[in-house]
């Protein structure tokens, strides 16, 4: 069963396209994370979403996180990265990326 119920406008923020370009990620690529995430776990910034997937490579595996904001009209791409390795289900982020996220707020 999906996680996201029903279609809804995708809008991405000028950091999350930031993000994508620096991280190489394409538009498609973070739709396919929202569809059929691995784990979804409560965002670092209050009130948003974090989805992942593992891309499963031999030599370097690494997961694509996507950072969301639900509204009633929209779902808002608020940041997405590419994370080397593997993360615990339920810890933190590194603290580069949520000293990142701070500079944002």
């Amino acid at each position: 069963m999906p996680i996201l119920q029903g279609p809804k406008k995708l809008v991405w923020t000028n950091h999350s396209q930031a993000k994508m370009r620096y991280y190489g990620l394409s538009q498609g690529r973070i739709k396919r994370v929202l569809n059929a995430p691995e784990r979804v776990e409560e965002g670092i910034a209050p009130g948003t979403i974090a989805f992942m997937q593992l891309v499963k490579n031999a030599k370097n595996p690494y997961e694509i996180w996507a950072m969301i904001v639900e509204s009633k009209k929209e779902r808002r791409v608020v940041s997405a990265w590419r994370y080397p390795g593997r993360t615990k289900p339920g810890d933190p982020l590194p603290e580069a990326i949520l000293a990142e996220m701070r500079e944002v707020e």
